[in-house]
């Protein structure tokens, strides 16, 4: 059940209604049925996968927090974490991998009975494995004591407002919370409706537009020129951003109202003056969690190679993001290209500081427009390999880019290329006064009631004006 169908729109206050009269220590299992019936919504089947995720990590951690012994305790933790795994190398792998070795047989000449296979992924299901293998490290660690009750394991791996798309989040966070089930106050449900609204506004207004922009445009490769494709690339991120970070602030809010308080997923990203700086801003929940369980161990690994250690532990890293987004060459590639960004970063970082501090270049205005730009830049051009269909389609891009300019495409009118700017200076807008001017210009949260109530008022009016609404699923469902 998508949060932009009306079927979520209908049933959801009920939902909270119910969770709201439900008595206080009943609630853990209405909010667990309520997200069961939520998934089992998307396509029944794959409910078995979510709960044999969740069974597999309650017995493992289980076993962990009982044992003294270290090598049983390490053993578990392998062990379920490989369990957990498999669904995931299977449904999101095995077919990339299958078709690839029929091509590496048929490039020397030879033939295989080995039928092509194509699988379908289950929704959300490289969230709720990455939030699994967290909970069982964290118990390893003694970072966390082992869930005694099942049914609190399975709310964290299966809580509706997360499950599809993330917010990726810890077990430390959410756990406690999971054991109180407190109702909001009136400010926090307040509070999260307009989280929602505006992670409305994203994707149906903002990231569908772009959308059906972007697709016409990079589904037409061959028939495109350099000009038209540029716009796309340069509109790409700005896709991505408005529908997972739509995505992100309808379910943070969703999560709000019924009393509970989530990880933040984006912050402002496009205001980002390196490729550091972008990635702590954006998909924060994924890029922390990375960094924890990936990118730290591997530096502690690799400390005796010092920078180069540093390096090896980025790569390997980014690659690994890269194929958590999906099974393809293209991937591999953005994966490492954020990887070279960010070594390179890492590399001149020192003489960086030294450059800046000793022209004063920090306070000046048009020096850090300057690196918001080269970000920006550096980060679109990456986009071209997650949004292209294969290396080669990814390469003539950038030829045609370079060396072909020409005529604006502009589909069926100006209509949409307009639709899509308003949007996109509305959410600029709001995203450089949030970063500057944090206390100014203040609409949703406004002292003023009238104020508050207009700004309300013209984005639902914007919303069912120009907002897209078959735009379909969001994007990060097919990771």
């Amino acid at each position: 059940m998508a949060f932009t169908s009306l079927a979520f729109l209908l049933v959801f206050p009920l939902a909270v209604l119910l969770y709201y009269i439900t008595p206080a220590k009943y609630r853990l299992y209405t909010l667990l049925v309520t997200s069961y019936i939520f998934y089992i919504n998307v396509k029944p089947v794959y409910v078995l996968l979510l709960a044999g995720v969740t069974i597999s990590t309650f017995i493992f951690t289980t076993l962990i927090s009982r044992t003294e012994n270290e090598y049983r305790k390490k053993a578990a933790m392998i062990a379920n974490i490989i369990l957990i795994l498999l669904p995931l190398f299977y449904f999101k792998y095995f077919g990339a991998i299958n078709d690839g070795m029929i091509s590496l047989l048929k490039h020397y000449g030879l033939s295989w009975p080995m039928p092509q296979i194509k699988l379908f992924l289950p929704v959300g299901i490289s969230f709720y494995t990455f939030m699994a293998i967290g909970y069982t490290i964290d118990v390893y660690n003694e970072e966390i004591e082992a869930e005694k009750n099942l049914a609190t394991v399975a709310l964290f791996i299966s809580f509706f407002p997360l499950v599809l798309s993330g917010p990726i989040e810890r077990a430390k966070n959410m756990l406690p919370q999971f054991q109180q089930f407190k109702l909001p106050a009136y400010n926090i449900i307040v509070s999260g409706m307009k989280l929602m609204l505006w992670g409305y506004f994203m994707k149906l207004v903002v990231a569908n537009r772009i959308g059906i922009y972007v697709d016409a445009v990079y589904n037409t490769v061959h028939e495109q020129n350099g000009t038209s494709l540029l716009l796309a690339t340069l509109l790409t991120p700005f896709q991505i951003y408005a529908d997972l970070g739509g995505y992100s602030l309808i379910a943070i809010g969703t999560a709000q109202i019924l009393g509970f308080k989530v990880i933040d997923n984006f912050k402002r990203p496009f205001f980002a003056v390196s490729m550091a700086d972008l990635w702590r801003r954006w998909h924060i929940s994924l890029i922390t969690w990375l960094t924890d369980y990936v990118y730290t161990p591997l530096v502690f690994a690799f400390r005796k190679y010092k920078m180069k250690g540093v390096i090896m532990a980025l790569m390997t890293t980014f690659l690994i993001s890269g194929l958590w987004h999906a099974a393809s060459l293209t991937f591999i590639v953005w994966g490492l290209l954020q990887g070279l960004y960010l070594s390179f970063e890492a590399l001149t970082n020192k003489k960086r500081v030294v450059f800046e501090k000793k022209y004063g270049l920090n306070n000046k205005g048009w020096y850090v427009l300057l690196n918001i730009c080269i970000t920006f830049m550096l980060f679109s051009a990456s986009q071209v390999f997650g949004r292209a269909d294969n290396i080669d389609s990814a390469l003539s891009i950038y030829n045609k880019i370079i060396f072909q300019q020409g005529r604006l495409f502009i589909g069926d009118g100006p209509s949409l290329l307009i639709y899509i700017f308003i949007g996109l200076i509305m959410l600029l807008v709001k995203d450089f006064t949030d970063e500057y001017t944090p206390l100014k210009f203040l609409l949703f949260n406004n002292k003023n009631k009238t104020i508050r109530v207009i700004a309300y008022t013209s984005i639902i009016i914007f919303i069912l004006l120009i907002g897209v609404f078959d735009g379909g699923q969001f994007l990060y469902f097919k990771f």
